[in-house]
């Protein structure tokens, strides 16, 4: 069974136990450091060789092209620049919509996925993540800056709406025409917002389900348009509204923070018929400080808790250097195991 039918089972909550296993995305410092090690070219695609990696994650975001080299979202426009997550953006003093209307907001049409599409030849045998990643939390937060974003959603509520509206809008627009030209190469829209934080969200529930669901809700049905399986990531504790993505149609959930509050394995294990899960394994002390002995007995661990429907990988995508070569080897081989 190729990677890429194993991966679909586990997705489809249907698998036989195969285990798959994704490397998650090495960071710039990790990948010489790792080739230097196993003797191999500097690259992430070298090392997911060597690995045999079961997936491939490829972004679309990178395939906006304005015809005046415009970024597709620019939130320091016209302002001096931000230098933190509470500097304000250029909405930050915005008290009507008049501003927001101004703003250049991008356009569908300057997309360009072809060289995307041809990327994804190489890899068919594969599971490919893909799509927008479409942050448009992050995006709504460098907006008006973090603190008064939060603060918007009780005293401006029509101006945190309309600028959420404005940048899925182009999202939805973007996953659209790109899933449909994308055929079959992909099953899986992969797309990301980090509303969590160690010990809980960020905003409310109900805050969560007025500013933010509704846009996931619109995100969620151009991937089901086109039949493909839902996958959600975010960082930090998010374990009191996983109802609510279910309901809305998330399929499987990434990246499982370990160390974050009730999204340990023992507490997600409720949610095992409903969801599948991506991640799992520790990647703020564990994989930093375990011996590789450590790290497949906690793979094994982990997938008799949240298996067979588990696709083992970090619990955070980006493998930083301090995460020695042998352990991600070891987390590679239990999970095949």
């Amino acid at each position: 069974m190729n990677p890429r039918k194993k991966t679909a089972d586990i997705f489809n909550r249907c698998s036989n136990g195969c285990g798959a296993a994704w490397t998650g995305h090495p960071n710039d410092r990790t990948v010489p450091i790792y080739a230097k090690k196993w003797s191999i070219e500097e690259s992430r695609e070298a090392i997911f060789t060597y690995l045999n990696d079961d997936c491939r994650w490829l972004m679309a975001d990178s395939c906006y092209f304005h015809p005046e080299g415009m970024p597709a979202f620019d939130a320091a426009y016209g302002t001096s620049g931000r230098h933190s997550l509470s500097s304000g953006g250029c909405f930050a003093n915005a008290e009507g919509l008049e501003v927001i209307n101004k703003y250049p907001w991008p356009n569908a049409d300057y997309c360009d996925f072809s060289n995307l599409y041809e990327d994804m030849d190489r890899y068919q045998d594969k599971a490919v993540f893909t799509g927008m990643w479409s942050p448009f939390f992050h995006l709504v937060s460098d907006f008006f800056g973090m603190e008064n974003y939060f603060v918007n959603m009780y005293e401006n509520p029509i101006l945190v709406e309309a600028v959420t509206e404005k940048i899925t809008d182009f999202y939805v627009a973007a996953n659209d025409k790109f899933f449909s030209g994308l055929e079959d190469k992909a099953d899986t829209m992969f797309f990301g917002n980090d509303f969590g934080s160690q010990l809980d969200l960020l905003i409310s529930p109900e805050n969560f389900r007025k500013f933010v669901l509704p846009s996931f809700k619109r995100l969620i049905s151009i991937g089901k348009k086109y039949n493909k399986k839902i996958m959600l990531h975010s960082c930090g504790s998010i374990s009191r509204i996983i109802p609510d993505l279910i309901d809305a149609g998330v399929d499987i959930l990434h990246p499982i923070q370990a160390q974050a509050a009730g999204m340990d394995a023992a507490s997600l294990s409720k949610y095992k018929n409903h969801l599948a899960f991506v991640g799992g394994i520790d990647a703020q002390t564990f994989f930093v400080n375990a011996t590789p002995r450590q790290i497949k007995d906690e793979v094994y661990r982990v997938r008799d808790i949240l298996g067979p429907n588990i696709v083992v990988s970090p619990s955070h995508e980006e493998i930083l250097p301090n995460v020695p070569a042998e352990n991600i080897v070891a987390m590679m081989e239990a999970a095949r195991e």
